[in-house]
């Protein structure tokens, strides 16, 4: 037996290796996609009402963790909904009030998860720009523009001026509770 090639982790009871990676994150009630669109069209009637922070505050306060891709998708289009009908000037005021309430933190937590979220998906090419991808003599792939695609750019624009603005008011330390945080929108 080459003694290079044990395992020494095994053999501790402490080791990582002997205990469920599961434990680490805590459980999440199961959510189902009606569910989230139930709680989606009380959002949006909010919004409509003229209620854009209350809105913009149930839609972070009830995030589908233990949802469904189909859920997740259906809960992050209603929040990136109503950061597009927010003015850039209601911004700072809103997320201050938001910042300085009780739960305020952890509300602003899950909008920089939305937001990054909301950057990757808006960033993916669509399945029809794959398809008639031209190759280039240069040997990169004309998709389509670095917006995104069609309306991308803008999308991708209003969600970095609310990445801006929160970075304001939560500081950094809100990207590095988003980025070690087990739990996803």
């Amino acid at each position: 037996m080459n003694w290079r090639t044990i395992n020494i982790d095994l053999l501790d009871p402490e080791s990582p290796a002997n205990f469920s990676i599961a434990t680490l994150s805590p459980a999440a009630p199961r959510v189902s996609a009606s569910e989230v669109q139930s709680l989606s069209s009380q959002i949006k009637q909010l919004l409509r009402g003229g209620d854009s922070e209350g809105a913009l505050r149930g839609a972070l306060e009830n995030p589908p963790y233990g949802g469904d891709a189909a859920a997740k998708e259906v809960h992050l289009a209603t929040v990136i909904e109503i950061l597009q009908s927010l003015k850039q000037s209601e911004m700072s005021p809103m997320l201050s009030r938001i910042h300085e309430s009780e739960g305020g933190v952890e509300i602003l937590d899950v909008l920089m998860k939305y937001l990054y979220k909301g950057m990757s998906h808006s960033s993916k090419p669509s399945s029809a720009a794959t398809s008639s991808m031209s190759p280039q003599s240069t040997g990169f792939s004309q998709i389509h523009s670095r917006g995104g695609g069609e309306g991308g750019g803008q999308a991708m624009s209003v969600l970095l001026s609310w990445h801006e603005k929160l970075v304001e008011i939560a500081g950094p330390g809100s990207i590095v509770r988003v980025m070690s945080d087990r739990r996803t929108v």
